[in-house]
């Protein structure tokens, strides 16, 4: 016999209410269906469109596009009078689970049999992701008998699948960008393109395409953060495009106005799958998943990192611009470098009464190719000298030739690697209970936000510098000044009885 207990949300008011405010929220967007046409994109124009073929070949497979399928095709293969693409680079940015793979299959199958494109590269980020959609490419064609006459051959092979038409036009998947050197492809098809973190991958895909009769890179994504380099730089092209800038490329986003997760507006905007392959009722059970994650995922929204240790909500919550350091009272700094030594910050922090303190980010160092240790050591004495210091703490890892530079100098100085992993836990719980309050500071809440969090032991952690993939110098420094400003004041921190 099952063990199973019902639960009488009668007696849980606050749980009852939650539920129906899920459900009140499902039911705005009943009946309601996701915008056709994007929220921000590149001028539209009046030029002939190959799109309307791809549209039709699709129906003969019996795929029904969804209006915001169609708008991207229509617009994004629009020809100039010597048959060419108009916009040789093309963008979209759509929510997950909206339909860009089942475009992006269809766009190559068009490749291969309507436009007969002689070499089609597909790349992503994960090669599992590219694994699965060959497998939906070959059951796409394999589904119709007309296809599948077409077919030459259908290679296997891990990393390198590759499909070849009668016809001799082919299609390749390539694992990572620097794999498709030595190749000259037609077109490049990019998967979430929020992965590609580096230039370097994205060129040699690029430039695959200069001797091309007739290039296209077509790139699909869902909102990216401040890692994402390549989509980043194509966004900005493309806002740039919409304001009047001149620029052959196409950018398509659908995503919100604004961060407000519970208005329909903003799901209509940047879910344009809703009432078509998206019921409104699974929305809203997305309602208590992590905020970082619906800003990316359901509302295309940038954000810092989508696995940030630190949620923007209860950090942007700790914020008292009324409050600033005193130059009187008891101060704790801490100095952090980058690990490619081109970063450094320095925080400081104080006790506040009522079991809170105040951080300030008050010294940031930038060098593109490495910083000198004896003008941080300078520039930080001048601080410690400021304030009446009782620590300033380092990291042997990263900050040693400065902390060596100090300590001659009478700068009280404490290597704190024996209790970083404490400190970033006494931090977080810090931001969570709203003890902590910063200054704002954009640079602060940039680096804070961009920290990853990384397991250490069993349940410890701490902010991976390398893992965050960008400086968070001063997200470390806050940890270690928070290790002594979180300190009780008396011998007894908790009274019972």
């Amino acid at each position: 016999m099952n063990n199973l207990k019902s639960v009488d949300l009668s007696h849980d008011p606050n749980q009852a209410d939650h539920i129906r405010i899920k459900s009140d929220f499902a039911q705005s967007l009943a009946g309601q269906f996701g915008s056709a046409t994007p929220r921000i994109h590149t001028p539209l124009n009046d030029l002939p469109s190959r799109g309307f073929e791809i549209i039709d070949f699709a129906s003969s497979l019996s795929i029904d596009l969804m209006p915001w399928q169609k708008f991207v095709l229509e617009h994004s293969h629009k020809i100039k009078s010597d048959g060419r693409w108009a916009t040789p680079l093309v963008t979209t940015v759509v929510s997950r689970q909206s339909g860009k793979s089942t475009m992006m299959l269809i766009r190559i199958l068009a490749g291969m049999f309507i436009f007969d494109e002689p070499l089609q590269i597909a790349s992503a980020h994960r090669l599992v992701t590219s694994l699965e959609q060959f497998r939906n490419l070959v059951g796409l064609i394999e589904g119709s008998d007309n296809l599948r006459k077409q077919v030459k051959r259908i290679r296997w092979a891990h990393g390198a699948e590759e499909i070849e038409t009668l016809a001799g036009n082919r299609f390749v998947i390539k694992a990572g960008g620097s794999a498709a050197r030595g190749v000259a492809p037609s077109t490049v098809h990019l998967d979430e393109l929020r992965e590609m973190h580096d230039l370097e991958s994205f060129a040699s895909l690029r430039y695959t395409l200069l001797a091309a009769k007739n290039p296209m890179v077509l790139a699909y994504s869902s909102a990216g953060d401040q890692h994402s380099i390549v989509l980043n730089q194509i966004r900005d092209r493309g806002i740039a495009a919409a304001a009047g800038g001149v620029d052959e490329m196409a950018y398509f986003e659908w995503s919100a106005p604004t961060d407000d997760i519970n208005d329909p507006a903003n799901i209509i905007a940047a879910v344009p799958a809703l009432g078509h392959t998206i019921h409104h009722d699974n929305i809203g059970q997305l309602l208590n998943d992590p905020h970082e994650v619906l800003m990316t995922e359901v509302l295309s929204r940038w954000v810092a990192t989508i696995t940030a240790a630190v949620g923007e909500i209860e950090w942007r919550a700790c914020e008292s611009n009324d409050l600033d350091l005193d130059p009187e009272k008891i101060t704790w700094m801490a100095l952090d470098h980058s690990p490619d030594r081109k970063h450094a910050a320095l925080v400081a922090a104080q006790q506040l009464p009522n079991d809170q303190f105040l951080i300030k980010l008050l010294h940031t160092w930038q060098n593109d190719l490495t910083l000198d240790d004896k003008a941080v050591a300078n520039d930080a004495s001048a601080y410690c000298r400021k304030y009446p210091i009782e620590f300033l703490a380092f990291s042997r890892r990263t900050s040693v030739a400065v902390a060596d530079r100090l300590r001659p100098a009478g700068i009280p100085v404490l290597e704190a690697d024996s209790f970083y992993p404490q400190a970033c836990d006494e931090l977080l719980s810090a931001i969570n209970s709203g003890r902590l309050r910063h200054k704002s500071s954009e640079q602060l809440t940039l680096q804070m936000l961009s920290a990853v969090k990384l397991p250490r032991g069993d349940g410890g952690m701490v902010f991976g510098r390398r893992a965050s993939q960008s400086a968070i110098c001063a997200a470390v420094a806050s940890a270690l000044v928070t290790h002594f400003a979180t300190r009780p004041s008396t011998d007894v921190d908790i009274l019972v009885g």
